[in-house]
């Protein structure tokens, strides 16, 4: 698997199609998730991004990311909700809001568990929430099941 991690400041920006994006600003969470696509041999180009100014600026090809073409979009964004410059919630209702990337499928993988966060997250269009386990293995299982379905065996239509 390609992993590509992507600091605004200091990383080339990627002009690869990416399969999965991954919007985390915990490095543990994040290192954690890319370890458990891994080892799930999910194969695909990983873009971390760490705030939800970024994840915007990828998805909507702008600022940094201004040579990206908008229908090369990821086949899944694993995105958490507490994030810094732009929340989760406002990257998931500004990208569920604009029909070139509606399309897109969203999975929230946050530790909140709170009603508000989850109804706000569906009622914006997410199409999976999952709550990441505090065990290692838990949240293992959980990202190598998520990356197969969305990554391998849920299809999309062309954007």
């Amino acid at each position: 698997m390609i992993y590509q991690s992507s600091d605004r400041s200091t990383d080339p920006p990627s002009e690869q199609p990416i399969s999965i994006l991954l919007v985390e600003d915990n490095p543990t969470d994040a290192e954690l998730t890319i370890r458990a696509l891994r080892r799930a041999r999910i194969g695909n180009q990983i873009q971390l991004l760490k705030d939800g100014a970024a994840a915007l600026d990828f998805i909507f090809c702008q600022g940094e990311y201004a040579h990206r073409t908008i229908t090369n979009q990821p086949k899944v964004i694993l995105l958490d909700l507490k994030l810094p410059k732009v929340s989760g919630l406002e990257v998931l209702r500004q990208i569920k809001s604009d029909p070139r990337t509606q399309k897109i499928p969203i999975v929230v993988l946050t530790s909140s568990a709170e009603d508000r966060d989850m109804i706000e997250s569906y009622q914006f269009g997410v199409n999976s929430y999952i709550v990441k386990p505090v065990d290692f293995e838990q949240f293992n299982q959980a990202v190598q099941q998520l990356g197969f379905y969305w990554v391998l065996f849920n299809q999309l239509p062309a954007f």
